[in-house]
């Protein structure tokens, strides 16, 4: 069986990684080709092209590569027609998979597209294209699978490859021994985001909240995991600039953000991947998100989701306080936050009505994703 795979950036080879050994367990004779990254080529991958090739971010940026994407692109088809592949499968980047995808199948070659772009959420005249480009859409989560179905593209739900990572049973005690946490202590955990507009927009924000909220509970501790360097630099000079904010009870620490949450008794988060990896921590959270004025006036207009935090989406109703925008205040977070840090006897029961929602759907979305797809993938070539 030959599969040729085009995998865009670094998620992308983690990815086909994980699919090349499913597929090999499943299918010893299999071969591969195509763009890969080091975890592929680790696999027995033969790419043609480095990883980063695919990894281009930004429009000016695109614009700029443009002539060299296109060079390549056509270079894929002609040797994917040359190799003839049973499947061939775009792994996330879309902007380009789904137009080789499309050209490929025009010419007779089975395709599949691993990771659903945003299709449900904005721009869903794309589903038009995908409906063109893909024989199979393997998607991770089960409403973007029903979107499509809703949508007549041939679909496959494969659950959540972050599902498989984490385990259901979490250890709050051995992620506090990791973090030298008190194992005691109330505890909530701040993650205002991996890019520098986050800190930009958030920073100050969660911050004030912060405040308040040590305030409010006198025995609080805080965790900060900061994504890079970088950003907690950044951390360090706003919380410099807060006279009110007591240090001796924020602990900053470098990565780590998956202990923290599963640390914490509550979390406050700025949407997007940490909100779902909150949930698979079974933690009760809030979201808060700001963005350029401009941006989310746009934005505003394009999404046409009811929610956009994942563990809401997932659940198809509001289990986590949203506040975007003119609602992420320090005082809107506070209040939100409140009955997740409560030891109120109806406070407490929501909290564990909480925790126990997102096992089962962490449940849910545990079925060995990079297996399930190698099954889709084997029905599609016919084996």
């Amino acid at each position: 069986m030959r599969i040729y795979l085009v995998a865009g950036e670094l998620s992308g080879d983690i990815l086909g990684a994980s699919l090349m050994r499913a597929l090999k367990a499943r299918y010893p004779d299999v071969e591969f080709r195509g763009i890969g990254g080091p975890r592929m080529q680790a696999e027995g991958f033969d790419s043609l092209y480095p990883l980063e090739t695919l990894s281009v971010m930004g429009l000016v940026e695109v614009l700029k590569h443009l002539p060299a994407l296109i060079k390549v692109r056509r270079h894929l088809l002609r040797d994917a027609l040359e190799w003839q592949p049973d499947v061939m499968i775009g792994i996330d980047a879309p902007d380009f998979n789904l137009g080789l995808e499309l050209r490929l199948r025009k010419q007779g070659i089975t395709t599949a597209h691993y990771v659903s772009p945003s299709v449900w959420a904005w721009r869903q005249g794309r589903v038009k294209t995908i409906r063109r480009a893909v024989d199979r859409m393997l998607t991770f989560l089960p409403f973007e699978a029903a979107f499509y179905r809703e949508h007549q593209v041939p679909v496959t739900f494969v659950g959540h490859p972050l599902a498989d990572e984490l385990p259901l049973e979490d250890d709050r005690a051995a992620a506090r021994g990791q973090l030298g946490i008190d194992p005691e202590v109330q505890l909530l955990a701040v993650l205002p985001g991996s890019r520098a507009n986050e800190i930009r927009f958030l920073g100050e924000t969660f911050l004030a909240a912060i405040e308040r909220l040590c305030q409010r509970y006198p025995g609080l501790e805080v965790v900060i995991p900061a994504a890079t360097p970088l950003r907690r630099t950044e951390l360090e000079s706003l919380m410099a600039e807060r006279e009110g904010l007591d240090r001796s009870r924020i602990h900053l620490v470098d990565g780590q953000s998956r202990e923290a949450m599963t640390a914490a008794d509550a979390v406050l988060l700025a949407s997007g991947t940490a909100a779902l990896e909150c949930l698979l921590c079974h933690r009760p959270m809030v979201v808060a998100y700001r963005m350029a004025p401009m941006t989310h006036r746009i934005a505003r207009h394009m999404v046409k989701t009811e929610w956009i935090s994942l563990p809401n989406l997932i659940a198809r109703e509001t289990l986590v306080p949203e506040l975007i925008q003119d609602a992420a205040t320090p005082e809107s977070i506070e209040e939100s936050l409140a009955p997740l840090l409560s030891r109120a006897a109806g406070d407490v029961a929501r909290q564990r009505e909480l925790r126990e929602r997102f096992t089962a759907m962490h449940r849910e979305l545990t079925c060995d994703a990079s297996a399930a797809a190698a099954i889709a993938i084997g029905e599609l070539a016919g084996r």
